[in-house]
């Protein structure tokens, strides 16, 4: 056994899940499937008006009900210390610090009983009055609260305003998008028991880190003393990175009765408690010569959020680094209305940029008469824009040749409604994407037995993506040995600390963290004078030793900060065809091409299902998801899966997914993240299709019948 690369690289090969026979056995343990010996259950209380003030609460009926131990409203709650902000710069309001209704279905109390029936029919007895006022829910409110550049993040290079001027010719659109929630199969469940102590929480969350920080400091103990588990995640989409009021009432619960509780969210409640994309508008302005090259972009863009919250989510970030153009100007605002905390959902503000980024480039092509394949090539951004460093990579460019290849796009008829199917107008359109590099630091702790097995820890979680396979996939390709001999763990905050599974980051960060390990753990072997061919077991037993082990770090943002390279996230280019029923208006996608730039790919098989998920996504972004809320409550009215639209098999064709491009030259494994940048072209591409297949720009999404007829 070696403890350098094998001959034949593991890293790329598309190897099964090792979790996927647990998964599809029913042994994966998911939150909801804990129970702790002598655990209570919970059911939430929430608003039924989204702005006002409560009045008054009568716990006693609840209280009286059957198997209630315990109901918890703002008049009897102990006190918590207001969340802290996390390393996402992300807070929002305490629910409890006060009388005030923020949103509808916000939490005001919560009841615990025997059994989760008891819990549910105790909490309808609660009695609860308001004043209500109209409930402020649109970006056009004159009422709302308007936030000017809530994250200092606007910017300005050259003069946009006198290129814009100068333009031989100019687009100027306004694109809006509408709220689109996670709600993920799996309700969030919180299972907390205070032990001696010490409270140990199983948890639905991407950040278990983030929980335990946050928990610790509302509950006035010393982090040490939180553990939270979550070993399997049963999808997040970006809706675990936040601490969510649940689990915080969930712990206080447990900590009044002592004793455990368990709650779990129902599908409604999912609507209203664990964020959702915000609903935006944004206007894009281009200028550009008459032979297509950018000579200014000005973006606008306005996004809506709960009153009480801060979340950083910002959509112009990446429009400076998009394309080469001298003259940038970029400006966000946030709107605060009475809907329920906003949060992070797949590319947060990616896919609200590109949708208008890439559709205004598709109004440009066309008022130019160039291609728009064409168009993007000959405004390729070939160093970063703004700091004039060279890419640590970059293979957009052959995103876009191959992809227009794959797709067929040279014998596209660039001509609005000039091809036909039937009684189908046939429109393809295409989009390009990057998303911005991201990564926070990383430890893990790496042992090898005698046996020659390995042992990765860390505190990380695997949402789906794969993690715990491709962690032991690189740790046998650095070792030399097979990856049934690797075994890891995952999910536990007191293993090493590891940031959250989110922002495409954890796959880079993790893996050079397990580089640096297998490095310093070949350093220790070396130390211990093996002989030539000796084996690990050998060697251990020479010396006594039962094992041996190392710790690894990776602290990327640090490296990024003094690089001389341009950090590169991912880039993609994705192509599609459309079928529009004229009579109908019922679009339907045909073909969809993806070519993903994604650095080194450590498993080709989940990195394909990352793309696929991504994908599907935005499908369902671009023709059928938006939750729908009633003017006069500020409810969700599609608040279930029989409501609210999502693609399913019968609107995904087959997806043609390619990957290019080689080793990031930044990262040490070389590789970067795949979770988010599959969705963030689909949108766009598709609504430049529905434009190339019937002459009209819908500039607002989801593209459903109504905006056709």
């Amino acid at each position: 056994m070696t403890t350098t690369l094998t001959k034949q690289s593991l890293l790329g090969r598309p190897i099964d899940r090792i979790d996927g026979r647990r998964k599809v056995a029913g042994a994966a343990p998911y939150p909801s499937d804990f129970d702790l010996p002598g655990q209570a259950h919970a059911a939430l209380v929430s608003s039924t008006i989204a702005n006002g003030r409560i009045t008054r609460i009568d716990r006693s009926a609840a209280e009286a009900a059957p198997g209630v131990l315990l109901v918890l409203t703002r008049d009897n709650a102990p006190a918590v210390a207001d969340p802290p902000m996390s390393n996402l710069g992300s807070t929002m309001r305490w629910y409890f610090r006060d009388d005030r209704i923020l949103h509808y279905g916000q939490h005001i109390g919560i009841v615990v009983a025997g059994t989760r029936a008891q819990a549910q029919a105790a909490a309808r007895l609660v009695e609860v009055e308001y004043a209500a006022e109209e409930p402020v829910l649109d970006l056009d409110d004159p009422r709302a609260t308007i936030e000017e550049n809530p994250y200092g993040l606007d910017s300005s290079r050259g003069d946009a305003a006198a290129a814009l001027d100068a333009a031989d010719v100019t687009v100027d659109s306004t694109y809006t998008i509408g709220a689109e929630i996670n709600s993920p199969m799996g309700l969030f469940t919180t299972v907390a028991s205070w032990q001696g102590g010490r409270l140990v929480v199983h948890d639905t969350t991407q950040f278990p880190s983030m929980v335990r920080a946050s928990l610790a400091a509302m509950f006035g103990v010393p982090e040490r003393d939180v553990r939270v588990l979550i070993p399997f995640l049963g999808g997040g989409f970006g809706a675990g990175l936040r601490l969510w009021s649940h689990t915080v009432l969930t712990t206080m619960a447990a900590r009044e009765l002592d004793r455990p509780v368990k709650l779990v969210l129902t599908r409604p409640q999912m609507f209203s408690s664990t964020g959702h994309r915000a609903a935006s508008r944004q206007r894009m302005r281009l200028g550009a010569t008459q032979d297509g090259r950018l000579v200014a972009i000005d973006h606008d863009a306005v996004a809506a959020n709960g009153i009480g919250d801060m979340l950083p989510a910002p959509i112009e970030m990446g429009t400076p680094m998009a394309y080469a153009c001298d003259n940038v100007a970029t400006h966000e605002r946030r709107a605060h209305l009475n809907i329920a905390f906003t949060g992070f959902m797949r590319a947060p503000g990616s896919v609200e940029l590109h949708f208008a980024l890439e559709s205004a480039l598709d109004e440009l092509a066309g008022k130019l008469g160039i291609d728009p394949v064409e168009l993007r090539l000959r405004n390729y951004a070939e160093v970063h824009p703004e700091s004039g460093k060279p890419w640590s990579s970059k293979a957009l460019r052959e995103c876009l040749t191959v992809g227009a290849d794959r797709f067929g796009w040279s014998g596209r008829d660039p001509s609005p409604r000039s091809t036909r199917d039937g009684d189908l107008l046939v429109g393809q359109g295409m989009a390009e994407a990057s998303f911005d590099f991201y990564a926070q630091p990383c430890t893990v702790r790496l042992s090898v037995d005698r046996g020659g097995n390995a042992l990765v820890r860390t505190g990380a979680t695997d949402i789906g993506t794969g993690t715990y396979t491709i962690t032991a996939q690189l740790t046998a390709d650095l070792l030399g040995i097979e990856v049934d001999q690797v075994r890891v763990e995952l999910g536990d905050t007191d293993l090493p600390p590891a940031p959250q599974s989110g922002g495409s980051g954890l796959a880079g960060a993790l893996g050079a963290a397990v580089k640096d390990a297998a490095a310093a753990l070949g350093e220790r072997l070396a130390r211990l004078d093996g002989r030539p061919g000796e084996t690990i077991a050998s060697l251990l037993d020479r010396h006594g030793l039962d094992e041996l082990s190392a710790t690894g770090h990776s602290d990327l943002p640090a490296a990024a900060a003094t690089t001389d390279l341009a950090v590169a996230g991912p880039f993609a280019a994705t192509f599609a065809e459309v079928g529009v029923d004229e009579e109908l208006g019922v679009v339907r996608v045909r073909r969809l091409v993806s070519v993903i730039d994604g650095g080194r790919l450590y498993n080709e098989k989940t990195a394909r299902s990352q793309i696929i998920g991504g994908t599907v996504m935005g499908i369902g972004a671009a023709l059928l998801e938006e939750a729908a809320y009633d003017p006069h409550t500020g409810r969700v009215a599609n608040g279930t899966f029989g409501d609210y639209l999502m693609a399913v098999n019968a609107d995904v064709p087959d997806l043609d997914i390619t990957f290019v491009g080689g080793p990031d030259a930044f990262n040490p494994v070389g590789t970067k993240g795949l979770g988010e940048i599959g969705i963030v072209a689909v949108a766009p591409a598709i609504a430049n299709a529905v434009h190339h297949a019937t002459g009209r720009r819908i500039r607002d999404l989801p593209i459903t019948l109504d905006k056709l007829l």
